[in-house]
């Protein structure tokens, strides 16, 4: 799990999409880092497989480079990392699985001065789990929705957000990966399975897999 607040800008430094392979330098996000542990890149999360004091290494599965932009990086482009969240980690975004549904594509972009608002077009199926002031992870970034249509969505992002995240560089055309809040995805499978709201309860949850029995 990540919470969707950009720890540091990363820069590929090696990329094989033969080997599924990419090897990204970084600084702060390899302190006390381990071999096996999740880590976040532009929102997709992938698993360490390698690291030595300046970079690290992870392998990415055809599953994730179909459904995310991750095919589309080159050497030395410029990428938001985060590693998994601890248990006594702020809880500063919102709970990001690291599991994208889907891109987007930027098609507008508007300075406001103290922010700016991102339109970003999707497909139908990720709108279903949009609201508006509800959660959305766009590239790993944790952003408030503030407005929606049923193809669309509009997002504002501070300009501390814009100077700290790789989100400074995109621009109108450009896709982005998308993650949708969790809750909002269970909310809709309930509704699907035609549960009333009364009927959610733990045990509910538990029997259909959503927790643990443990």
């Amino acid at each position: 799990m990540f919470t969707g607040i950009v720890q540091e800008i990363g820069i590929i430094k090696e990329i094989s999409f033969n080997g599924n392979r990419i090897t990204v330098t970084a600084c702060k996000v390899l302190s006390n880092m381990q071999l096996g542990e999740s880590i976040a890149v532009n929102g997709a999360c992938l698993t360490v497989t390698e690291f030595t004091e300046k970079t690290f290494t992870v392998d990415v599965m055809p599953e994730t480079l179909k459904r995310t932009t991750l095919k589309q990086l080159r050497k030395n482009d410029e990428v938001n990392l985060e590693r998994a969240l601890t248990l006594d980690s702020l809880l500063g975004g919102h709970l990001v699985q690291g599991h994208v549904d889907a891109t987007g594509t930027i098609i507008s972009i508007k300075d406001e001065g103290v922010a700016s608002v991102f339109k970003i077009q999707t497909s139908k199926e990720v709108m279903g789990y949009v609201v508006e002031k509800g959660s959305i992870t766009v590239d790993g970034i944790s952003l408030t929705v503030i407005d929606r249509t049923d193809t669309t969505f509009d997002v504002s992002i501070v300009n501390f957000t814009m100077e700290n995240t790789v989100i400074c560089n995109r621009k109108v055309g450009d896709m982005v990966n998308l993650e949708a809040d969790v809750l909002a995805k269970y909310m809709v499978q309930f509704k699907s399975m035609g549960v009333p709201d009364s009927n959610i309860n733990f045990d509910f949850l538990q029997e259909n897999g959503f927790l643990s029995a443990g």
